[in-house]
Protein backbone atom coordinates (compact mmCIF):
# COMPACT_ATOMS: atom_id res chain seq x y z
CA UNK A 1 0.00 0.00 0.00
CA UNK A 2 0.95 3.58 -0.50
CA UNK A 3 1.59 5.40 2.72
CA UNK A 4 1.17 9.14 3.37
CA UNK A 5 4.77 10.05 2.52
CA UNK A 6 4.57 8.50 -0.94
CA UNK A 7 1.21 10.17 -1.62
CA UNK A 8 2.56 13.54 -0.53
CA UNK A 9 5.67 13.05 -2.66
CA UNK A 10 3.55 12.25 -5.74
CA UNK A 11 1.40 15.35 -5.16
CA UNK A 12 4.47 17.59 -4.75
CA UNK A 13 6.11 16.16 -7.89
CA UNK A 14 2.88 16.67 -9.86
CA UNK A 15 2.47 20.25 -8.66
CA UNK A 16 6.12 21.07 -9.40
CA UNK A 17 5.82 19.52 -12.87
CA UNK A 18 2.74 21.58 -13.63
CA UNK A 19 4.39 24.71 -12.26
CA UNK A 20 7.50 24.18 -14.37
CA UNK A 21 5.34 23.58 -17.45
CA UNK A 22 3.48 26.86 -16.85
CA UNK A 23 6.76 28.71 -16.29
CA UNK A 24 8.15 27.21 -19.51
CA UNK A 25 5.11 28.40 -21.47
CA UNK A 26 5.44 31.87 -19.96
CA UNK A 27 9.12 31.94 -20.91
CA UNK A 28 8.16 31.15 -24.51
CA UNK A 29 5.77 34.13 -24.52
CA UNK A 30 8.39 36.39 -22.97
CA UNK A 31 11.02 35.36 -25.51
CA UNK A 32 8.54 35.93 -28.35
CA UNK A 33 7.81 39.44 -27.02
CA UNK A 34 11.52 40.17 -26.71
CA UNK A 35 12.06 39.05 -30.31
CA UNK A 36 9.29 41.36 -31.53
CA UNK A 37 10.74 44.26 -29.51
CA UNK A 38 14.19 43.66 -30.98
CA UNK A 39 12.71 43.61 -34.51
CA UNK A 40 10.96 46.94 -33.84
CA UNK A 41 14.14 48.46 -32.40
CA UNK A 42 16.08 47.25 -35.43
CA UNK A 43 13.53 48.85 -37.76
CA UNK A 44 13.75 52.13 -35.84
CA UNK A 45 17.55 52.08 -36.09
CA UNK A 46 17.37 51.39 -39.83
CA UNK A 47 14.96 54.30 -40.28
CA UNK A 48 17.27 56.55 -38.26
CA UNK A 49 20.16 55.48 -40.48
CA UNK A 50 18.18 56.41 -43.59
CA UNK A 51 17.27 59.78 -42.07
CA UNK A 52 20.84 60.61 -41.13
CA UNK A 53 22.03 59.66 -44.61
CA UNK A 54 19.36 61.93 -46.06
CA UNK A 55 20.51 64.82 -43.88
CA UNK A 56 24.20 64.13 -44.50
CA UNK A 57 23.95 64.57 -48.30
CA UNK A 58 22.59 68.15 -48.25
CA UNK A 59 25.02 69.14 -45.51
CA UNK A 60 27.84 67.82 -47.69
CA UNK A 61 26.74 70.23 -50.42
CA UNK A 62 27.04 73.29 -48.17
CA UNK A 63 30.75 73.92 -48.91
CA UNK A 64 30.09 73.97 -52.65
CA UNK A 65 27.12 76.31 -52.12
CA UNK A 66 29.30 78.59 -50.00
CA UNK A 67 31.97 78.57 -52.72
CA UNK A 68 29.35 79.60 -55.27
CA UNK A 69 28.13 82.41 -53.04
CA UNK A 70 31.71 83.64 -52.53
CA UNK A 71 32.31 83.59 -56.29
CA UNK A 72 29.07 85.51 -56.84
CA UNK A 73 30.09 88.12 -54.29
CA UNK A 74 33.47 88.50 -55.98
CA UNK A 75 31.78 89.03 -59.36
CA UNK A 76 29.49 91.67 -57.84
CA UNK A 77 32.49 93.42 -56.24
CA UNK A 78 34.38 93.40 -59.53
CA UNK A 79 31.39 94.84 -61.39
CA UNK A 80 30.87 97.46 -58.70
CA UNK A 81 34.57 98.43 -58.76
CA UNK A 82 34.48 98.65 -62.56
CA UNK A 83 31.36 100.79 -62.39
CA UNK A 84 33.02 103.09 -59.82
CA UNK A 85 36.13 103.38 -62.04
CA UNK A 86 33.93 104.35 -64.98
CA UNK A 87 32.19 107.04 -62.93
CA UNK A 88 35.48 108.49 -61.69
CA UNK A 89 36.88 108.62 -65.25
CA UNK A 90 33.76 110.42 -66.51
CA UNK A 91 33.94 112.89 -63.64
CA UNK A 92 37.61 113.75 -64.40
Amino acid sequence: MIDVTQTLLIIVITVLTLLLAVIGIQMIYILRDIRQSVKKANKILEDASVLTAGVRRPIGNIPSIMGGIKAGIEVIRMLRDKDEEGKTRKAS
